[in-house]
């Protein structure tokens, strides 16, 4: 059995990452960062050219995301499309405080605006 769950949140699922994890395997960028609420998987939200946080939920049907950014903490929930209240989550809250938005450096064309959803 893994963690304890609570409609589909894992309090114990630490982050996969500092930065989209499909988006570091494939050399992308990304937008902003979401944080799935039940394994931690961390990917780029749906301004992001690749989508990956959605994708995640498409291919797992893990329900919940928090945001993976500074300052925020909210949660949205797939299933019913809204911003639900969830528990606090292991450190780290948030990406890299130094990661520039759009991330990470070195990586973001200099066209991104043309590039996001």
């Amino acid at each position: 059995m893994m963690g304890r769950m609570t409609d589909g949140i894992d309090p114990t699922a630490a982050p996969s990452g500092a930065g989209c994890r499909e988006c570091d395997e494939l050399g992308g960028w990304w937008v902003h960062l979401r944080r799935c609420a039940q394994c931690g998987h961390i990917g780029c939200c749906d301004s992001s050219p690749a989508q990956h946080a959605t994708a995640h939920f498409r291919a797992t049907g893990h329900p919940l995301v928090r945001s993976f950014e500074p300052g925020e903490q909210w949660y949205w929930d797939y299933r019913t499309e809204s911003l639900v209240d969830g528990p606090e989550l292991p450190e780290p809250q948030h990406r890299p405080q130094d990661q520039p938005v759009p991330g990470p450096a070195g990586r973001v064309p200099a066209d991104w605006r043309a590039h996001v959803h």
